[in-house]
């Protein structure tokens, strides 16, 4: 087993943190704000996290969602790798079957060359939008070929990321670059280390896949929480030991938003309910603001929607956000929390991981200007 692989995958848990903790950051967009304002926050949020001790920062895919901004995870981890010395950067994650193999190699190879050692390829087997949408990312309309196509799909990006296929393989001579290859051409001096490859979930073929292969695994607790205990037990029993792991390392997405009061913590995250009851009916929008979500008349279905979501929810105090993440994990068992922090404007999703920072006595190291 690779030692230095480990290193990359297992973080440290900070302060009194039960296990590290870490940042999923979906880039949103709210009402009255611009997607360079989004970014903007992505640049500050991530710097925040360096200099408190959480130990990666993750981005996720998404497509065709105005309160998302988050379409192309390689051009803002690029940003974040500039504003930053050494967080880990990765992609919670890249939807595998909206790109072609090589494309990826490629991209995350450039980003292993821009911030060496500090970045994660975490790899998803949904599309991240609707169908239709989809359907013109991959110019094709057999979605279901895509999904089904998964595993030979990550061989495939594997295989290019190690740039090891064999004699005789159509792709024997294609080569991903930035990659391996440029350590073996004369006078070749590049590094051959590649990110390390992470499998995202929602429910158990991503969580067995993962174990069978060895790698580690990222499940999305925070929009399928139902499924969470069941897909880390699968990954755990499924496990094989690998050249990258010895034993399962998992970590969950968890969504989390602490403020200063209980009233103003539910006043901040009821934007990302009624965000969602759009989202499912079919209207996608930018964040609310808290007044318009606190004004808002939600329909019977449109409240059982909005309620189901905020109960798997962590916040309130900071001190009653740590004792639900320690909850958390203690029923899950997950060797690591992302948190992501839904809310309406920048200030408050800054605010937030401070104050959970502070709760577990995380160090509070200045920003860099």
């Amino acid at each position: 087993m690779n030692a230095d692989a480990v290193d990359e995958i297992r973080g440290t848990a900070a302060g009194t943190a039960p296990v590290p903790l870490s940042v999923l950051d979906l880039v949103t967009v709210g009402s009255g704000r611009t997607a360079t304002d989004a970014l903007r926050t992505s640049v500050d949020l991530a710097r925040l996290a360096e200099s408190r001790g959480y130990h990666r920062h993750w981005v996720a895919e998404h497509h065709s969602m105005p309160g998302v901004a988050s379409s192309s995870p390689a051009v803002i981890l690029a940003h974040l790798a500039a504003h930053t010395e050494r967080i880990r950067l990765g992609s919670g994650g890249v939807m595998l079957p909206n790109h072609a193999p090589l494309v990826i190699a490629e991209q995350f190879g450039t980003l292993e060359a821009l911030a060496p050692g500090r970045i994660d390829l975490g790899l998803g087997r949904a599309p991240g939008t609707d169908g239709a949408t989809a359907a013109a990312l991959r110019r094709t309309d057999r979605l279901n070929e895509g999904a089904d196509d998964f595993p030979q799909q990550l061989a495939e990006l594997t295989r290019f990321l190690d740039d090891d296929f064999p004699d005789g393989h159509p792709y024997a001579r294609i080569h991903a670059v930035p990659g391996p290859v440029q350590a073996t051409a004369p006078g070749g001096v590049q590094s051959p280390a590649r990110p390390p490859l992470w499998l995202l979930g929602s429910s158990g073929f991503s969580a067995r896949l993962a174990g069978v292969l060895g790698l580690p695994f990222a499940f999305a607790h925070h929009f399928s929480a139902q499924n969470t205990v069941p897909a880390l037990d699968l990954y755990r029993e499924s496990f094989r030991p690998s050249a990258v792991l010895d034993a399962p390392y998992a970590l969950i997405g968890v969504s989390a938003l602490a403020a200063e009061d209980e009233k103003e913590a539910r006043r901040q995250v009821l934007t990302g309910a009624l965000s969602m009851v759009r989202l499912r009916t079919g209207r996608p929008g930018l964040i609310p603001t808290p007044e318009e979500a606190e004004a808002y008349d939600f329909g019977p279905m449109e409240r059982e929607v909005a309620e189901s979501w905020l109960r798997n929810v962590v916040h309130g105090t900071p001190d009653a956000v740590r004792a639900g993440l320690d909850d958390l994990q203690k029923r899950t068992g997950a060797d690591e929390l992302m948190i992501t922090a839904n809310a309406h404007g920048g200030d408050a999703r800054l605010r937030s991981y401070e104050l959970i920072a502070d709760a577990y006595g995380l160090p509070a190291a200045p920003v860099r200007s």
